[in-house]
């Protein structure tokens, strides 16, 4: 299970050290960053394929990407005794993200390519250093692999081992050097991170394809834009937690159930629901019954992740269906680690008080946790270039 989440310069997470927990629930105001931390989440799947430097390059490229404010921000700039603007880097410009678990840990650090060499991809970042490490926090003791610039490096028994002295900047390592002999480590996390799932991106208009009739193949896992939500809902009935969707559905809908109708092999979802004549098919549903039945096949899935991480869950759906809502992802938390991001301050109560709470404020553009001080900060250094 992931315990912390550190951000470092990257939009308005100037310096961001969260606690997680089994269920962790971010909340904030617009504005306030609860966006940025979903995307840095992502950005560290990415990085596990090689594709942070894409990613960011959707997002502009790094100079769009990075804190703008001020390296640091002293007391006498938040008393408004000094003006922010006019203030001068001193150190090198930087994006950092990364994290700690139980197990394994992982941090990226990401910078300004160098001018030496002529280059028309001026607006990608370099991946300057990467660390994986076992145990709750960096430490250089704790270190199983490095890499420093193109140079990598794993610790073995015989002492510091080189993977590579050529990595392009371009990738990770662990998406080039994972190695079940040579670097076991680097494997292993990899593909934790890789099963990381993410929705954020359902969708529920006229044409969403949630709502077409398809083949139906056996699907585990519902895709990120729900084109097969019958096959996941057949899934889940043949080989999954069938009595959970059952009172999941009944919960939120009552004396409603789920079928799958068959033709040929092509599955129709239907919703049947009582006083009605016939059932409703998908293509027929209102947008936030089935972003509710999306929901409801991504995190009853047969196959859990070690991280869900929902975005926005709450959005067109009706105040009666969050606590239905708050119930899928409770029964989801029994298997997998979850973090949501929502504006409903409805949702994260009807989630109770067991959930780990994380309130995003902004104070002169930069993210900060409410109520977060010196000595409730988790531990957390970053691994030096």
């Amino acid at each position: 299970m992931l315990t912390t989440l550190a951000v470092s310069g990257y939009r308005s997470l100037r310096d961001v050290v969260v606690d997680l927990g089994q269920v962790t629930v971010v909340t904030g105001a617009n504005g306030s960053g609860k966006s940025s931390l979903y995307r840095a989440l992502r950005l560290l799947a990415d990085a596990s394929r090689g594709e942070a430097v894409a990613a960011l390059a959707r997002e502009g490229g790094l100079p769009s990407t990075l804190w703008a404010g001020p390296e640091t921000i002293s007391g006498s700039m938040r008393r408004g005794e000094v003006p922010v603007q006019g203030t001068r880097r001193t150190g090198p410009v930087r994006l950092q993200i990364g994290f700690a678990s139980d197990g394994l840990g992982y941090a990226m650090d990401l910078g300004l390519p160098k001018r030496d060499m002529p280059t028309r991809f001026e607006l990608d970042p370099e991946v300057k250093a990467e660390h994986v490490w076992s145990g709750p926090a960096p430490r250089p003791a704790a270190m199983l692999a490095q890499r420093h610039g193109p140079v990598v490096t794993t610790r073995t028994d015989q002492g510091w081992e080189r993977l590579s002295h050529a990595l392009p900047t371009y990738t990770s390592m662990l998406a080039e050097l994972a190695d079940p002999s040579r670097a076991p480590e680097l494997l292993t996390l990899r593909e934790q991170m890789r099963g990381w799932r993410f929705y954020d991106h359902l969708r529920t208009d006229a044409h969403s394809p949630a709502r077409a009739t398809t083949v139906g193949t056996r699907t585990p896992v519902l895709s990120g834009d729900g084109s097969d939500l019958a096959a996941a809902v057949a899934t889940i009935l043949e080989l999954g937690r069938a009595d959970t969707l059952a009172e999941s559905v009944d919960r939120a809908f009552p004396g409603s159930g789920l079928q799958i109708e068959s033709d040929n092999g092509r599955f129709t979802l239907l919703l049947r629901q009582p006083g009605m004549l016939r059932p409703m098919r998908a293509d027929e549903l209102s947008d936030g019954t089935l972003r509710y039945l999306l929901l409801a096949a991504a995190l009853l899935s047969p196959r859990p992740p070690e991280l869900f991480v929902l975005n926005e869950p709450e959005t067109s759906l009706h105040p009666d269906l969050l606590g239905p809502l708050a119930g899928l992802v409770r029964a989801a938390a029994e298997r997998t680690q979850i973090v949501l991001v929502t504006h409903s301050a409805a949702l994260a109560g009807a989630l109770g008080s067991e959930v780990t709470q994380v309130e995003l404020v902004k104070e002169l553009g930069e993210t900060q946790i409410a109520d977060q001080g010196m000595l409730t900060r988790p531990s957390w250094s970053w691994p030096k270039r």
